[in-house]
């Protein structure tokens, strides 16, 4: 999986550790995140299974705090939306899944954002990519624009930005087209 490369025993702040599993995709930073918050690996996932079934994740199951495939470790389109709307209303949460290039101040590392949405797409906020052999491609992407804000999901998709990109499309014509609608009647 990919890494931001930790060292044991090497000091880092949670903040690093979070720009480096949102923007690098660093599943060492995701463990490390897991144990600091949760105690131990398995309690985190426990806690990550425990926050998908409150928000009516009927779907998911989660075996590790990265995504790295698992056969007991499974989500739906849906479920990864419901997700990404839940954390998405979190203001620190936004500001680092729409940072394009991050610098700690700490270490000198550098994260550069792996979702290329957020230079390619016209009002991208986020959100995370996801790759894995046996998974495929994944993609949770978001956009605002007057006001409304999107969120696309695409698993195993070899596509995946294109086709992420074409749902917010229909997804704001959906919208444009109800609000023409709507100043018509008035």
């Amino acid at each position: 999986g990919s890494s931001v490369y930790l060292k044991a025993g090497e000091k880092v702040t949670l903040k690093e550790l979070m720009y480096g599993m949102m923007l690098q995709s660093g599943n060492d930073a995701a463990q490390a995140v897991a144990i600091c918050c949760g105690g131990t690996l398995d309690e985190f996932v426990s806690r990550m299974n425990l926050k998908a079934q409150e928000l009516g994740c009927a779907s998911t199951h989660f075996m590790n705090p990265s995504g790295l495939f698992d056969e007991e470790h499974y989500t739906t389109a849906r479920d990864l939306a419901i997700i990404s709307r839940a954390a998405m209303e979190r203001e620190d949460f936004r500001e680092i899944v729409a940072t394009s290039r991050w610098e700690s101040s700490d270490t000198g590392r550098i994260f550069n954002n792996k979702n290329k949405t957020i230079s390619q797409y016209e009002g991208a906020t986020g959100i995370k990519i996801g790759y894995t052999e046996r998974s495929g491609r994944t993609l949770a992407a978001s956009a605002k624009r007057d006001g409304k804000e999107l969120i696309a999901v695409v698993l195993n998709d070899h596509n995946w930005f294109n086709d992420a990109y074409s749902l917010m499309d229909y997804g704001f014509a959906r919208w444009d087209e109800e609000n023409d609608k709507d100043r018509e009647v008035d």
